[in-house]
């Protein structure tokens, strides 16, 4: 790629992975990018870096602007690896006068091996620093989404590099939202917030919170992975706030695993219900649909139904994942329900239920059962807890 303007004078040089597949468990079916950024003034200053496979990309593209050795400060905003990844051999080549961090960001570095000569300057929050024309303003963002992670902002420029927040992971030839499908850019910020953000949903409000408070002018967004908001900034302040609150919609996700279609009859059965009921309603095959994409799905909706098989006196393995998966990421307002076949003893539905009350959903329903395949009165039943689920759904809206 090549260097890209965003401001005067402030350049993306970052990198576009178009191959990753998985980042730790989430599904990147269209890529990522790991954006740096490079501020031209009196000190020049390199925002981040990225993830070490990537560093002479970066490196090229600050080479067509200038050469690297005449950078004088490395901001670091955030200490994981796909942004801080090149951090050893950018400050080998570069030898900056001062590495810009959080305390929480200095103390990971050294964690992480860092050299303890590195010159590195520990800001907090509100505190500024001069490039010259231009001014930095350092906002801590702790634990959005680890402890080390904060903002670097320009109110000449009123632009917000936002490491970690306001991104998606997506490769695009596209630098900025105004140049792609806004649905489509909508879609992959939302399942970046459900499965990255989504447990840390409080401190996003005191976030935004604290944005208004310092009185922030905004007009441009450039996090670490993705597109940069240059033309609607305030569509994703506004989700954020949206999704953050986890206001949820009249909508149900049905995730199911099954062994010998006996579940699956009934999680079908399960849907009629509530589609019956107006509810707009998604099914999801454990089999067939990634943990993140049924993340996604969970971040607006009213009801969680699961259901699965019993196998070895327990859930099917499938179902074990994706519940330990969104305990993990902590959804909140939701009612919930277990549904599932079984053979011996029927203990499936049990587990799923524990899985909800350690998650504070509220049970719908006590759960419902079935002996082997689920006879025409059974799935009655299951149409029955559907339009159940859809009248409590529309109930609590």
């Amino acid at each position: 790629m090549f260097p890209v303007a965003i401001k005067d004078n402030v350049y993306w040089v970052g990198a576009i992975d178009w191959n990753i597949r998985d980042f730790h468990g989430y599904s990147t079916y269209k890529g990522t990018t790991y954006n740096a950024y490079l501020i031209l003034d009196e000190k020049i200053t390199l925002v981040d870096t990225v993830k070490h496979p990537f560093r002479e990309e970066l490196l090229n593209n600050i080479r067509q602007l200038i050469d690297p050795r005449k950078i004088d400060y490395l901001i670091v905003n955030h200490v994981e690896m796909d942004h801080a990844g090149s951090v050893r051999d950018v400050v080998d080549l570069i030898k900056p006068e001062k590495i810009f961090c959080s305390a929480m960001g200095q103390k990971n570095m050294l964690a992480y091996n860092f050299p303890p000569d590195y010159p590195y300057e520990v800001v907090k929050t509100g505190q500024t620093i001069s490039l010259g024309q231009k001014t930095v303003q350092f906002i801590e963002t702790r634990m959005l989404h680890w402890p080390d992670s904060m903002f670097s902002y320009l109110p000449q420029d009123k632009l917000l590099i936002s490491s970690d927040a306001f991104g998606e992971h997506w490769a695009t030839s596209e630098r900025f939202d105004d140049q792609v499908n806004m649905d489509e850019l909508m879609g992959h910020a939302a399942k970046y917030y459900a499965n990255i953000l989504l447990l840390y949903s409080p401190l996003v409000q005191k976030l935004l919170a604290d944005v208004q408070k310092l009185g922030l002018e905004i007009d441009m967004i450039a996090p670490d992975h993705g597109l940069i908001w240059r033309g609607n900034p305030g569509a994703i302040l506004q989700a954020y706030d949206r999704w953050s609150r986890q206001e949820t919609t009249q909508k149900a996700v049905v995730i199911y695993d099954t062994m010998w279609h006996s579940t699956e009859k009934m999680a079908h059965a399960i849907v009629e219900g509530l589609v019956r009921e107006d509810i707009s309603t998604k099914l999801m095959n454990l089999k067939v649909c990634h943990r993140s994409e049924i993340m996604t799905e969970v971040l607006d909706a009213k009801a969680i139904v699961c259901g699965s098989s019993t196998l070895n006196n327990n859930m099917l393995p499938t179902m074990a994942d994706i519940l330990t998966y969104m305990k993990g990421l902590k959804p909140v307002n939701k009612i919930a329900a277990a549904f599932g076949s079984y053979g011996w003893s029927g203990e499936a539905v049990g587990h799923i239920n524990k899985y909800f009350e350690e998650m504070k959903l509220t049970l719908a329903h006590p759960g419902l059962k079935v002996l082997y395949g689920p006879s025409a009165a059974d799935l009655e039943q299951c149409v029955a807890l559907g339009q159940q689920l859809g009248r409590q759904i529309k109930g609590q809206q």
